[in-house]
């Protein structure tokens, strides 16, 4: 036989050797090579995993692997993906030589512990031990060990438990053991805490120092044997030098008990904290929206019984703009100011709360007849509205209030409370700084109110929203200068007025969107206009307090292919009243681009005069009013031909509106007015008709001119 022959046997009886061993360890064995390839494994291996004896190979990917092994039903918990992303990991993490463990659950849910070590020469060894029985053995064991512990925590807390005083006293009443906190509650003396003390002694001890609020020594002992004879847990609290104490009793089997005591005072004086800020109002200390109401259920009875009660719901005028413009540190303080004004209103019976924002109620009761209600509304007006001194500046708010009194208007606290909302929305819609009673049909009114809200918010998916089209007659040109868009909608087979809608689009912030779309249909349908025919937009206060307003006429103009100077935006002087920079930035920057700026309703606010010089309008629209007794009052003349002449100072012009017979023509042309509109010469039309009546226009101006020439 030659060497390299003999060489060669060597080898293989060494790999025979090699896989024999593989084959008969009691657990599974595989290797990893660096590049994750399958280098070796055994029987068990494949038989933990579930693989068939010809599903693996010899340089085998680890992801084949995984793959394989998840189609098997192993680590159920994760995607093939996952559990490769996370076992890659795990291998690359630990190439230091070092053995790392980790577990995963295998088909039919047994319990597989693998551990690998990383070799230069081989890759990752791994071994695969299946430990179900064996944590199934340790969780037995465990039980046990629960359950001899449940038999020795009476001890074990005693000698341990540090958090509670604890004491053990045998069959006998003689002390065993205690704990030092049982000594630091009751300040007992080192004499009470030798094992053997008698519990009398200490018992006499704690009577000595106050733990007994009443009754003979020997009553108070007679009691805490009463306790230990009737060998059942018992909890109690007792006081002890203005502290609180819980003491709970625990009888053991010999005869002997453990006693634990705990100093809960603090804990009570959290509690009782706890309980009052749930139902008080954290920044005023008053009783805030459950506590009201649980007060009020308290007085359903009598109500029933027919005793009469009134519930006021009050509400802050002008706090929003407070907290807006002055910040919320103003605002809390002008709530405080406030809570302590009303509380100021009220009687010893009475319950004032914070529902939470700037809204409070009162629950007054007993109440005598309606007009007791009345007069504290009307003190709560008053005190509400004189001004308040915060931070060195004046404030001024005021207060509008909703009465509802029962059992009149209601018996149960829903139907009060409602009704009451009610009457305080009415008093809010006119004009705030007032009370109002409830009424019969104020329901009706708000119900009407939410459904034309809600249709609202879909007005403009449904396309229910339209523009008609009034124009301006311009005096010296003798034609339509300028036509104002005005806005209408048709819903649920009706025209809902103006006058109905835009208040609430504007409460809700729907304004923004409804006026934007006003803004671009209006250019869009002056593009089609013949001449330079202006088109007038009115612009909601809201509109202003969204920052892209300029940067939306900029992309309506360029939309529509028209002129900046083709469009007019009027304004009331609403809009001025806080003298805004950003309003007034904003009306600039759109003056600068050619946009005509025109005051609506003038002469119908507070000081039209000043807000005059605070921005160079470049028209002054006279409010209709001023033209109802213009030919029968000399007055009303004069205030129209002042006006005109102030806006021709100024240099700006003047629309005189309302405008309805020749006579109220003819005198406001010799004043000077710059255009007119109103029903003498065109209601507002819709779009086609404005068309053919400008185009009318258009044919009048060309032949005039053609004649002038």
């Amino acid at each position: 036989m030659r060497a390299e022959d003999a060489g060669s046997l060597s080898e293989m009886a060494e790999a025979l050797l090699l896989d024999a061993a593989l084959e008969n360890i009691p657990y599974g064995f595989c290797v990893w090579s660096p590049q994750f390839r399958l280098v070796m494994w055994n029987k068990n291996w494949r038989d933990i995993y579930g693989f068939a004896s010809d599903a693996v190979y010899r340089g085998m990917s680890l992801e084949e692997v995984v793959q394989l092994s998840a189609q098997m039903g192993n680590h159920p918990d994760q995607s093939a993906a996952e559990f490769y992303e996370s076992y890659t990991a795990d291998l690359l993490a630990n190439r230091s030589g070092a053995r790392t463990k980790s577990q995963e659950v295998v088909h039919g849910g047994r319990t597989i512990e693998t551990a690998h070590v990383y070799s230069t020469a081989l890759g990752w060894v791994v071994t695969h031990e299946d430990i179900t029985d064996e944590i199934a053995r340790t969780e037995v064991v465990q039980k046990r060990k629960l359950e001899l512990e449940r038999q020795n925590i009476r001890l074990d807390a005693a000698v341990n438990n540090i958090s509670q005083g604890l004491c053990m006293m045998d069959a006998k009443g003689r002390l065993v053991i205690c704990n030092e906190p049982y000594a630091r509650i009751y300040d007992l003396p080192d004499k009470l805490l030798r094992p053997g003390t008698h519990l009398e002694d200490i018992l006499s001890h704690l009577f000595d120092v106050g733990m007994s609020a009443g009754g003979t020594r020997e009553e108070y002992i007679a009691w805490r044997r009463d306790v230990i004879n009737r060998r059942e847990y018992g909890k109690n609290i007792h006081e002890l030098n203005n502290r609180t104490i819980m003491m709970q009793h625990h009888p053991m089997k010999d005869g002997g008990w453990v006693s634990t005591h705990e100093d809960i005072t603090e804990q009570r004086q959290n509690e009782a904290r706890i309980r009052h800020l749930a139902r008080h109002d954290a920044l005023t200390d008053l009783p805030n929206r459950i506590e009201f109401l649980e007060q009020m259920a308290k007085t359903e009875t009598g109500l029933s019984r027919g005793e009469m009660a009134a519930v006021l719901y009050i509400d802050l005028d002008h706090f929003k703009a407070v907290n807006d413009t002055l910040g919320h540190a103003v605002g809390d303080e002008v709530i405080k100011q406030a809570s302590a004004r009303l509380w100021g209103t009220t009687r010893e019976t009475d319950v004032l709360a914070r529902l939470g924002g700037d809204e409070f109620a009162l629950l007054m009761r007993p109440v005598e007849n309606v007009a007791d209600a009345a007069k504290v509304a009307d003190r709560i007006i008053k005190a509400i509205g004189a001004p308040m001194h915060i931070g060195g500046q004046q404030i001024e708010i005021g207060a509008s209030v909703g009465i509802a009194v029962g059992p009149g208007d209601g018996i149960k606290t829903d139907t009060l409370v409602k009704n009451a909302d009610l009457a305080l929305y009415k008093a809010k819609s006119e004009g705030r700084s007032t009370y109002h009673f409830f009424e019969a049909g104020m329901d009706a009114d708000l119900q009407q109110r939410r459904s034309i809200e809600a249709g609202l918010r879909l007005a403009l998916q449904r396309n229910e929203l339209r523009l008609v089209f009034q124009p301006l007659l311009g005096l010296e040109e003798n034609r339509v200068t300028c036509v104002e868009a005005l806005l209408r909608w048709d819903h649920e087979d009706r025209t809902i007025s103006p006058v109905e809608f835009i208040p609430i689009a504007e409460e809700t912030g729907l304004i923004v969107a409804i006026g934007e779309w006003v803004l671009r249909e209006a250019l869009k349908t002056a593009a089609t206009w013949p001449g330079d025919v202006r088109v007038a937009v009115n612009l909601s206060p809201m509109q202003f307090k969204h920052r892209d307003l300029v940067a939306t006429v900029k992309s309506a103009l360029a939309e529509a292919r028209v002129s900046a100077t083709r469009l007019e935006l009027e304004i009331t002087e609403s809009l001025l009243l806080s003298e805004n920079e950003t309003t007034l930035k904003a009306l600039h920057e759109l003056r600068a681009m050619g946009v005509r700026i025109s005051m609506d309703d003038f002469g119908t606010g507070y000081s039209s005069l000043s807000y005059l010089s605070s921005f160079p309008f470049d028209k002054i629209k006279i409010d209709r009013s001023f033209m109802r007794d213009l030919t029968s009052r000399k007055d009303s003349q004069a205030i129209i031909q002042a006006v005109i002449g102030l806006g021709r100072s100024l240099g700006m012009t003047t629309t005189t509106e309302g405008v309805e017979t020749e006579e109220q023509l003819e005198l406001v042309r010799a004043h000077g007015a710059t255009e007119v509109q109103g029903f003498l010469f065109s209601p507002p039309l819709p779009p086609a008709a404005l068309a053919n009546l400008l185009h009318s226009d258009m044919v009048k101006l060309q032949v005039e001119r053609k004649r002038a020439s």
